[in-house]
């Protein structure tokens, strides 16, 4: 294995800092690369929810790892069970508001008229709050910091350039309302015209008298612009609207 990690494996009191600070940075390259493919196909959960899941698991991980260190230092005369040799298991209480939090997060998370899955990074904001709180009531305030501010940069910066990818991402959903169910031929083949791969068309029946809608998952062929494929299918007759998802 790779020897020369082998420092960056155990937390100390003296290397708890660099730790937290490694593995952080570390999460949120693995889970940036991950959410970076799962955004480009324009899947609910992408970059930044990838990142936050992976350094609030990473926190999570430190702060049982930073509660085991205590426990045999500084702890060890409080959680001696009858003079035995038995320790408390002080992890498992913060075990419990990590489920808990999975209830308040859910709230969040909604579905729209249009099938776009909205609150995601919100809930997952929550859960890496909750991740952050473990740290700070475990004493482990330097871990909570090096967290926080890379949740910060997660939430803010990371969000500037998640939307300048996915605005050259070839994988677009769009949104399309148009007067009658017969129009949908037209518009795919308007769409399969300018060599659009289609991957998958969900229509949205409604009543006679109203416009219909259709979400339609495609794939753009090399250097053409969200914005022509919209004019594209903007231009096809009885097209009410089209929104880019």
């Amino acid at each position: 294995m790779l020897e020369f990690l082998n420092p960056l494996r155990e937390i100390t009191e003296n290397n708890a800092v660099w730790i937290a600070l490694f593995r952080l940075s570390v999460a949120a390259f693995c889970g940036g690369c991950i959410g970076l493919e799962r955004g480009k196909k324009r899947r609910p959960a992408g970059f930044r929810t990838y990142m936050l899941v992976c350094m609030s698991a990473t926190l999570t991980m430190l702060i049982s790892q930073y509660l085991t260190m205590m426990v045999g230092t500084y702890w060890t005369d409080v959680t001696l069970v009858g003079g035995g040799n038995k320790y408390t298991d002080v992890s498992r209480f913060g075990a419990q508001i990590i489920n808990g939090i999975g209830f308040l997060g859910a709230g969040t998370i909604i579905v729209t008229g249009r099938q776009q899955v909205k609150g995601l990074t919100t809930a997952v904001g929550l859960w890496a709050s909750a991740c952050m709180g473990l740290c700070i009531g475990a004493g482990f305030v330097e871990g909570a910091a090096i967290g926080c501010l890379l949740i910060i940069a997660t939430i803010t910066i990371f969000n500037h350039i998640e939307r300048f990818i996915m605005a050259r991402a070839r994988n677009i959903n769009l949104y399309i309302e148009f007067l009658h169910m017969d129009d949908v031929g037209a518009v795919i083949s308007a769409i399969k015209a300018q060599d659009i791969r289609i991957f998958d068309v969900e229509i949205h029946k409604q009543n006679a008298s109203a416009s219909q809608s259709a979400v339609f998952s495609v794939r753009l062929p090399k250097r053409m612009s969200h914005a022509t494929a919209l004019a594209v299918v903007a231009g096809v007759e009885n097209v009410r609207s089209i929104e880019e998802l």
